[in-house]
């Protein structure tokens, strides 16, 4: 049986607050200077998955996750994960949509530097807040959608290995818009990576924004349409992710 609309509401509230206590324990725990016992970190955590990421979102990811001192709006989870692929499929290119002030951009170029080959391609509208420059860094500016921007970066990208992460809008539309226009960009073995699927699971409203439909609904929509991308599962293996179902690899 279908529960009404009365009880949904109900027990949204009641999981709404139940939330907000774990983390409001759990963001007072982060902000202990000195004194913690076993006792706290016991009580922190029995916190939920869910209110860990709450957690993280609210309180930590706009402000305190920086690579090199540059703010990075990521689950470090999935950072880790990056360079696992990074190191596994070694592209040529790398075609990071939406970089915002570049700390995940300035992460990637690092990774090459690392592996000693490779570039990040920086798609994005705006360069007002981006505060990096590395040699391995090429920006391309403009809407990722308009023609012009589309034909740029398939100019960049021709003849070479690609791995593609989509951080741009995240309004369901848009994501399976720009992933039809890019998706032909990433070869086969390597993978196109869908941020931020989470804001699916997670009531609108709440911790991760207010969207009806997002970049989860559009990975499905992409999937039914595209039978040579699939789902890596081992990429959520750590469980805390913001991208469930978002690391497609090419298969044919």
């Amino acid at each position: 049986m279908t529960p009404g609309p009365c009880r949904l509401a109900f027990a949204a509230r009641a999981v709404g607050r139940r939330m907000g206590r774990w983390i409001r324990r759990i963001a007072g725990l982060g902000r202990r200077s000195a004194g913690r016992t076993a006792s706290d970190y016991d009580a922190r955590w029995r916190a939920s998955l869910r209110a860990w990421l709450a957690y993280h979102q609210r309180e930590v990811v706009f402000d305190r996750c920086r690579w090199m001192g540059v703010r990075v709006l990521k689950n470090p989870l999935d950072l880790w994960i990056y360079q696992e692929l990074l190191h596994r499929v070694r592209p040529d290119r790398l075609v990071e949509i939406g970089s915002y002030e570049g700390g995940s951009t300035l992460f990637f170029a690092h990774l090459f530097d690392l592996l000693g080959h490779g570039a990040v391609i920086s798609v994005d509208r705006d360069r007002a807040p981006f505060v990096v420059r590395h040699p391995r860094i090429v920006e391309v500016t403009g809407d990722c959608a308009a023609p012009e921007t589309v034909a740029k970066v398939a100019e960049l990208c021709r003849g070479h290995k690609v791995l593609l992460v989509h951080d741009g809008e995240h309004a369901r539309e848009a994501v399976l818009r720009d992933l039809r226009l890019y998706a032909d960009l990433v070869a086969v073995g390597s993978y196109l990576i869908v941020e931020d699927g989470i804001v699916d699971l997670f009531p609108a409203g709440g911790a991760f924004g207010r969207l009806a439909a997002g970049p989860l609904e559009a990975i499905e929509a992409f999937l039914a349409e595209r039978p040579d991308f699939r789902p890596d599962e081992s990429c959520e293996r750590y469980v805390l992710t913001y991208n469930p179902r978002g690391f497609l690899r090419r298969i044919r």
